[in-house]
């Protein structure tokens, strides 16, 4: 396959966007990544967009509606919907159809405009109805059991955990307050977040991601024309894997399919590792304690040790690691350009571009999770 590389990337300011209809978001972040790459829209090959699943969009192939904004008039345009993984399948899409030589350069856009619509019923209704939907009632019940369940494997002790998912908050947020494009801006304490309310226990508010308005474009290129920029993030490994719908019939603790892509992406970027190799990590992490799992299936630490990383100080901007410098999923949420949002963000930091840029990055992880708490997505980037 050929080499690929980002070239450009454009973000809309995210939150409640009621100053722009869904198509005026849109060209936002697609004429900042044009610009940021200094390409026209005629020089871009095809278009690969993704949000939500249509309920979420309140219309049906919205892509159909957003094609002036995309730029896709006579060109090849795609729609990609994998729930919260939708902007690393967006990212994947564009890159293997540069690779495959079929095109030279391919625009990657995910977007959501959830102010408008009704996500939280979307989200209630997204598992299996008869079995898996009473014991969930949206997102937050799924991802609180499998903190549980991450809790009682490993005897972790709960305070220690506790005070470590509200670290995790209160890093993401300060982190957020230098990004320009985020939704949540506020400086909070470890104390406000273990006294905010509790939304599934042991998941509190200040835990979980806002809903939010906002798109992500991002533009790969081949090797030919990547050499003509002076911005250039290369991918140098990807790989996305999937396992059962059903939460009853897998170990979300051991969790397969965060671990063998994680495994295969490091192979293909030649990262033995991780924590050494890796300088920044945009993790997908809609939830406080799933970001320190993460840590785990990522192969930064130990099985049960991803709270000590926090509280030692690894994952901070001045750490070992620094993880989700941009604010990450926690700050800022618009699901369909989420994923892409952490691949962009990726690429930032090794154009030595981003808002926190965190000195000397050389290669940065970029992680998206989906489906019913069933995908997930890895791509690293590098100079």
């Amino acid at each position: 396959m050929r080499r690929v590389a980002v070239i450009g990337v454009g973000q809309t300011k995210h939150g409640k966007r009621n100053d722009v209809n869904y198509p005026e978001l849109v060209y936002e972040a697609v004429n900042r990544a044009l610009e940021h790459a200094e390409l026209t829209i005629k020089e871009v090959d095809a278009i690969v967009t993704g949000s939500m699943p249509a309920p979420m969009e309140g219309t049906n192939d919205p892509q159909l509606w957003l094609t002036d904004a995309l730029g896709g008039y006579l060109k090849p345009l795609m729609r990609v919907a994998t729930c919260g993984s939708t902007g690393i399948s967006l990212a994947h899409s564009a890159y293997y159809h540069v690779a495959s030589g079929l095109f030279d350069v391919v625009m990657a856009v995910g977007m959501e405009k959830m102010y408008e619509n009704d996500p939280q019923g979307t989200m209630t209704t997204v598992a299996e109805p008869y079995y898996q939907r009473i014991f969930t009632a949206g997102a937050p019940g799924i991802f609180a059991q499998q903190c549980n369940a991450y809790i009682h494997r490993y005897d972790i002790p709960k305070e220690k955990l506790r005070e470590a998912a509200a670290e995790v908050s209160v890093r993401n947020h300060l982190d957020a307050l230098k990004n320009p494009y985020a939704h949540i801006k506020m400086k909070i304490t470890v104390d406000d977040v273990l006294n905010s309310p509790v939304i599934s226990y042991p998941v509190r508010f200040l835990d979980l991601c806002p809903i939010s308005d906002g798109a992500c474009a991002v533009i790969f290129a081949s090797e030919e024309i990547a050499k003509k920029s002076e911005k250039v993030a290369w991918v140098k490994g990807l790989s996305y894997a999937g396992d059962e719908h059903n939460l009853g019939d897998k170990d979300l603790v051991n969790w397969e399919s965060a671990i063998k892509p994680a495994k295969e992406t490091y192979k293909m970027a030649g990262i033995e590792n991780p924590i050494k190799e890796i300088d920044v990590a945009e993790i997908y992490n809609p939830f406080t304690y799933q970001e320190i799992l993460y840590y785990e299936l990522f192969g930064f630490c130990k099985p049960g040790e991803g709270y000590k990383l926090v509280l030692e100080g690894v994952v901070t901007k001045d750490g070992e690691i620094a993880c989700d410098p941009s604010g990450g999923v926690l700050c800022t949420n618009p699901i369909g350009a989420s994923g892409l949002i952490r691949v962009a963000e990726a690429a930032l930091q090794v154009m030595g571009e981003a808002s926190n840029q965190v000195d000397g990055c050389v290669t940065a992880l970029a992680h998206a999770m989906g489906g019913v708490n069933q995908l997930n997505g890895l791509m690293v980037l590098g100079r």
